[in-house]
């Protein structure tokens, strides 16, 4: 389901601009630490950030001491990036470069973490795959948390449309297979010092899926 043009799009993007010149670099990423500290997770758990690219959610995590973290983008060229900033550490992640509605998990995960890629899927068909594969590799009583553009965001970024969610529609694409626990909405200062509002969510998946 990847094609060659979004792939280039974002070999691209991160080709030509550094971290200081794309919206959606953070130094510390506090939101998604701070929802995942809320899991109570193990060091040992299995963690996979989707869209990853070369955010440094992954150093924050190796620093506190997890050991079993993946980091999936479609961007070969931002995995390299981020693989050169940690070194040595870097031979402690997983590095998948795939397109999320392609990839196929080796294991089930006790967390999916998403910041600002679902958001780039803008068609019924490619929702409901993401959703799907979700559903699938997050293991029964695991969690997913999400970050996407709200209603007050933008309607693009980098270049390509997105779908903007409020918390009840963001609810509703997840109401099969997981339990919402809880959603804020908070300003993302860019690089650049413009702002731009997401909404976070956390959902538990559930036991079993009922039909």
């Amino acid at each position: 389901m990847a094609t060659p043009n979004s792939k280039q799009h974002w070999e691209t993007v991160y080709g030509t601009r550094q971290p200081h010149q794309v919206s959606w670099t953070e130094t510390v990423p506090a939101t998604s630490l701070e929802f995942i500290h809320d899991f109570r997770l193990p060091r040992q758990a299995p963690i996979i950030d989707v869209g990853g690219g070369d955010s440094r959610l992954v150093d924050h995590l190796l620093a506190e001491g997890y050991e079993n973290l993946t980091v999936l983008d479609i961007s070969g060229a931002a995995l390299a990036r981020a693989r050169q900033r940690l070194g040595p550490l870097a031979a402690r992640v997983h590095w998948v470069e795939a397109d999320v509605r392609d990839f196929e998990p080796a294991q089930p995960y006790a967390l999916w973490h998403d910041r600002a890629a679902f958001h780039f899927l803008t068609t019924a068909p490619d929702v409901a795959r993401y959703l799907t594969l979700a559903r699938a590799a997050v293991a029964p009583g695991g969690y997913l948390t999400m970050g996407t553009f709200s209603p007050t965001g933008p309607t693009s970024c980098s270049g390509l449309p997105i779908r903007q969610y409020s918390e009840q529609e963001l609810s509703t694409q997840l109401q099969t297979g997981f339990t919402k626990l809880r959603c804020r909405t908070e300003d993302h200062c860019t690089p650049f010092q413009t702002t731009q509002n997401f909404l976070f969510c956390s959902f538990r998946r559930q036991l079993r899926d009922v039909a």
